[in-house]
């Protein structure tokens, strides 16, 4: 008897991990869903591609990236002897499928500028919360997981932790596509060694090398892709144009932006606007990079300066210049940029918050007060991978790392 068309899987051909098949009917409507496709829209590292040009990959391909690294863990694990029934499969799928749903454009950008205060990981439980309503409550498992409250400790783990398939894949991909090949791990060996004993994740230490290659990479890309001071100057500059946008339209001036862009740059907005605004998230879920780039090729011919010049040095790679420093910066040596670069742009106090940025950045390689990456002996005993390495860069890469810096225009 013909089978039909019922269930047909889908398939989509990653870069990273060749071909990613959707085996699920529910899974591929939420990917079809305009609240998900909306991520094709979104890059993934922002104005990374000002430093590293290959690096234009999306929110959407990490996002199905990371359900296909879930679903192999889970497939692990069940070989394991772990009961993972295929409600909580697919549950932990879809957990790790939207856990970026509530990113917006430029993210980070975005919520220090035009939505402050809320961050993507209290957007996403919104999204998640909406999708749920759709489906007829069948994502309740998902939003357990997303959210730490399943009885399975070990399931959340596997979506949030030290040692996470969001990580796992956001440093396989991101590296591919920077073209920054310190950042590569051997993510099939890593998923190979993984195994849970009391109800929380562990590596067995024949792993404990991977593991470490997986630690050593993230700081590598931490400090030559996401925290490059480049695109660090990049994102400090978005982040100002995006908050003089917001200030001169509170203050009842026109600026072109799409009805969306507009919406936020118009009003502020709470966390509670979200859930119970029925205009909010729909705008939101409608806002992606191509408003704010578009608005920014117009506002580069707008009579405000500040807006005009962050515009300008964006739209065409005019950055400004970033000092970083392991001690912080002298008061007199901050006075004497300001003077300088308010004298030469001619600006007022005010204006000149929006040139010269002082501040600091840290990097938590690993964090083993939060949680643990746990490697497993063959005796049975579970030790700190802080502990367990005789690489000692490991444990003097779970203290974090700040650095001063100074942004001025060159």
């Amino acid at each position: 008897m013909s089978r039909g068309f019922q269930n047909k899987r889908k398939i989509i051909n990653d870069p990273v991990y060749g071909f990613v098949s959707i085996h699920n009917d529910m899974m591929f409507d939420i990917i079809e869903h305009p609240y998900f496709q909306r991520l094709r829209r979104i890059k993934q590292l922002g104005l990374t591609h000002l430093v590293y040009p290959g690096a234009l990959h999306t929110r959407f391909h990490h996002s199905v990236g990371a359900m296909h690294l879930m679903k192999k863990a889970l497939r692990e694990l069940r070989f394991k002897g772990n009961n993972i029934s295929e409600e909580e499969f697919v549950s932990a799928n879809i957990a790790i499928l939207l856990h970026d749903i509530g990113h917006g454009p430029y993210s980070h950008a975005l919520e220090n500028s035009i939505v402050p205060g809320i961050g993507h990981e209290q957007v996403s439980e919104v999204f998640l919360d909406r999708f749920n309503i759709m489906l007829d409550g069948k994502l309740s498992g998902a939003i357990k997981i997303f959210k730490g409250a399943y009885h399975k400790k070990f399931l959340h783990e596997l979506v949030s932790s030290q040692f996470d398939m969001d990580r796992l894949d956001y440093l396989k991909r991101d590296s591919f596509f920077s073209g920054v090949a310190e950042g590569s791990v051997n993510y099939e060996r890593l998923l190979n060694m993984i195994d849970v004993v009391d109800d929380h994740i562990v590596i067995e230490a024949k792993g404990i090398y991977s593991v470490e290659k997986f630690i050593t990479a993230r700081r590598l890309m931490y400090w030559q892709v996401y925290l490059h001071k480049t695109v660090l100057a990049a994102e400090l500059m978005i982040m100002k144009v995006l908050k003089r946008a917001k200030y001169l339209r509170m203050n009842g001036e026109k600026l072109f932006a799409s009805p969306v862009l507009d919406y936020f740059l118009s009003r502020d907005i709470t966390l509670d606007d979200f859930y119970n605004d029925e205009d909010t998230l729909p705008n939101f879920a409608s806002l992606d990079d191509y408003d704010v780039f578009s608005a920014l090729k117009v506002w580069l011919e707008h009579p405000d300066k500040v807006l005009s010049f962050l515009s300008s040095g964006l739209v065409n790679r005019k950055l400004f210049k970033i000092e970083m420093t392991s001690e912080k910066q002298d008061k007199a040596y901050l006075e004497k940029i300001k003077v300088s670069v308010g004298k030469k742009l001619k600006l007022n106090e005010d204006e000149l918050d929006y040139f010269v940025i002082s501040d600091k950045t840290s990097n938590f390689v690993y964090n083993p007060g939060n949680d643990k990456i746990k490697i497993l002996f063959k005796d049975g005993s579970i030790i700190d991978i802080a502990e367990a390495s005789d690489q000692l860069n490991i444990s003097l890469l779970s203290k974090p790392t700040i650095k001063y810096f100074v942004c001025y225009p060159k």
